[in-house]
C-alpha cells in the first residue's frame, strides 16, 4: 500500500502552479510517479546516526537546563512566535 498523500506531499517538491500541482498529485496518487526518497544518495550509516541524535537531542538538552533556563527559553520562543505573526 502506498504512503498517504499527505506524507508524499511533504517529501516531494511540488510545483507552485495550481494546474501543475494538481497533475503531480494525481500522478502520485495513481502511482504513475514514485515519490522521491529523501535519503537517496546518502550514506545510510550517517543518516541513521543523524536521526538518532535528532531524536534524543531536545530531551537531553531540556534535562540539562535548570527550571529558570527552561522558562527563559520558552519565553524567548513564545516571543519569537508572536513577533513573527504580524510580519
Amino acid at each position: 500500500m502506498p504512503p498517504t498523500l499527505g506524507s508524499m506531499a511533504k517529501r516531494t517538491k511540488m510545483p507552485t502552479d495550481v494546474n501543475q500541482r494538481a497533475k503531480a498529485i494525481v500522478a502520485l496518487a495513481t502511482g504513475e510517479v514514485e515519490p522521491e526518497n529523501p535519503d537517496a544518495g546518502k550514506d545510510p550509516a550517517a543518516v541513521a546516526l543523524g536521526r538518532k541524535g535528532g531524536r534524543k537531542g531536545g530531551k537531553a538538552r531540556a534535562e540539562k537546563l535548570t527550571a529558570a533556563e527552561r522558562s527563559e527559553s520558552a519565553r524567548k520562543a513564545a516571543r519569537a512566535r508572536w513577533d513573527s505573526d504580524g510580519a
